[in-house]
């Protein structure tokens, strides 16, 4: 795991458990208060899922690059 992932993955597991501590602690009464934090773990996870498929793309990007560098470098040395 790259840094970055351990920092995301980290985020997500914080962000799920203030979420679930927070629908256990408001009372049923409040459910407008349940409905802004099941909002905005909603929001949260559709904006990390984004930023995993950046990353995922851009991690695809440097290994196709990385592949064709070892290919040019092999064409050259090559007899």
């Amino acid at each position: 795991m790259t840094k970055e992932t351990k920092i995301l993955t980290g985020v997500l597991a914080g962000a799920a458990l203030g979420a679930v501590a927070a629908l256990l602690i408001t009372s049923s009464k409040n459910e407008e208060m349940k409905s802004k934090v099941t909002d905005w773990f909603c929001d949260l996870f559709d904006s990390s899922k984004e930023k995993i498929s950046s990353l995922a793309d851009r991690v695809t990007s440097a290994a196709t690059d990385a592949a064709q560098a070892a290919k040019d470098k092999y064409a050259e040395v090559k007899p």
